[in-house]
């Protein structure tokens, strides 16, 4: 395996030294280093955090700015980050309106972050609401389990939220504003190769020369179901099909349409499968209001992408087309 470091150990760190570098008039360290932080805070406005394992980059750094989070924490790579990480980027960026955690719903997020917010509730100084982020369609809706997980749909609720917080919403507001982007969001992908992880050296699966992962994750997960590769058009309507299956849109609906990269995918496929979606989307008597493609929520180096429907408002694109000027996402 190559790759562009110096340690396995050392990657996600050195990374981020780079990120802020990069775009140091946008963000800055937060304290001891933990976390990564807007560079000038708005006092009064409700700080927006959210954060998981290194390895989904541009997400969750590269959505730090205004008109978006005020601060990310990030763990090793796909791991969570620990609870002192997020305790601190609570205790910077909280400016006194409170704080919304916008979480995937993975195991070690949630339990990591529900700690964080219960230390820094019990310190007396905070009010904390969690968004909880379930809009991979691949995993099935079931009485056990955490149920679904948080993947690129994290990015349009973290987008919508960010642009409400900046607006002056309250606290609680903003959490009605993302439990109903979260409610008609839906997020489903495929690989054709697994992503790589620096510290094993190996692929999270392995693919056959005539194969491809149905339902991946963004950990390296592999998906619901193991099929024989087929043509861009095939794909595309395998996983639009589900999608407008799981939302049950009306006629006439707008949508915003988000193809997202995995990592490892060109942006030629990207818009290939965004071209074939569209067409798929309005065949089916949907609006394609919105759109967005590109590679923002990845994992690793694996060769997919996801496809994103969120039903959309007349509120809910405003805030969509709000201003927004962060590393990976302005406009």
């Amino acid at each position: 395996m190559k790759k562009f470091m110096n340690d396995a150990g050392s990657l996600v760190a050195d990374s981020l030294d780079g990120f802020v570098a990069a775009h140091d008039d946008l963000v800055a360290f937060g304290q001891g280093r933990k976390h990564v932080r807007r560079r000038f805070f708005s006092p009064g406005k409700v700080a927006v955090i959210a954060g998981g394992g290194a390895g989904h980059e541009p997400m969750h750094v590269g959505f730090i700015g205004s008109g978006m989070l005020d601060a990310a924490c990030t763990g090793h790579v796909f791991t969570s980050p620990t609870p002192d990480q997020i305790l601190g980027a609570i205790q910077e960026a909280d400016t006194g309106a409170g704080v919304l955690l916008i979480v995937k719903n993975y195991d070690g997020d949630l339990m990591n972050f529900e700690m964080a917010a219960e230390m820094a509730v019990s310190a007396g100084s905070h009010r904390i609401e969690t968004l909880v982020v379930s809009d991979d369609i691949a995993v099935e809706r079931t009485a056990r389990g955490t149920g679904r997980r948080g993947v690129a749909g994290t990015l349009i609720v973290e987008k919508i939220v960010g642009a409400a917080a900046e607006a002056g919403h309250d606290l609680l507001s903003l959490k009605a504003v993302g439990e109903s982007v979260i409610a008609v969001t839906r997020t489903m992908g495929v690989a054709l190769k697994g992503a790589t992880v620096p510290q094993t050296t190996r692929e999270t699966f392995v693919l056959g020369e005539n194969e491809m992962e149905v339902g991946v994750g963004i950990h390296g997960e592999r998906g619901r179901s193991r099929q024989e590769i087929a043509d861009a058009a095939t794909i595309a309507a395998l996983v639009c099909s589900q999608i407008l299956n799981d939302l049950e849109p009306m006629p006439r609906q707008r949508i915003l349409l988000f193809v997202n990269g995995l990592g490892g995918t060109p942006p030629s496929e990207l818009y290939v499968m965004f071209g074939l979606a569209r067409r798929f989307f309005e065949a089916h008597g949907l609006v394609v209001a919105r759109k967005l493609v590109g590679t923002y929520a990845t994992s690793l180096d694996m060769a997919g992408v996801s496809i994103t429907v969120t039903l959309l408002d007349d509120a809910s694109i405003a805030l969509w087309d709000a201003p927004v000027y962060t590393a990976a996402l302005h406009w």
